[in-house]
């Protein structure tokens, strides 16, 4: 059963834009950190940007800051990554992801590993 579901990724000229979102299918329950990863064929998994449920802090990767922002709409379950001034260098599949129960840290970008729900991804092309 799909839990999480990425849209909104498409191929763009360097400096555009896109705006990912990710719908949760499943009733969260108390907190969770939810986030966005990336990945290449070439490169681990990259923690881009995160926010709790119950949460206003937004962390993000240094790659990313002053261009991504990361939000959510908690009545809708909806995860978004609004990606501004794109670079060639943010081509990937991008991953949203969830860790039920908890809050998002520092550290939560760096730990996918805790990260229980993943969806399918969703394809970033950035041309230059």
């Amino acid at each position: 059963q799909v839990q999480l579901m990425e849209s909104g990724g498409g191929s763009v000229q360097t400096g555009g834009s896109l705006r990912l979102s990710c719908v949760n299918s499943r009733p969260i329950y108390g907190n969770a950190c939810l986030g966005w990863f990336r990945q290449t064929p070439e490169k681990e998994r990259e923690g881009v940007a995160a926010i709790s449920l119950g949460g206003a802090t937004p962390y993000y990767a240094d790659s990313v800051k002053g261009r991504f922002t990361v939000s959510r709409d908690s009545p809708k379950m909806t995860l978004y990554l609004q990606m501004n001034s794109l670079k060639p260098e943010d081509t990937a599949m991008y991953y949203c992801a969830a860790a039920y129960g908890t809050f998002c840290s520092d550290l939560s970008l760096t730990t996918p590993q805790n990260f229980g729900a993943w969806g399918q991804g969703t394809q970033v092309t950035v041309s230059s």
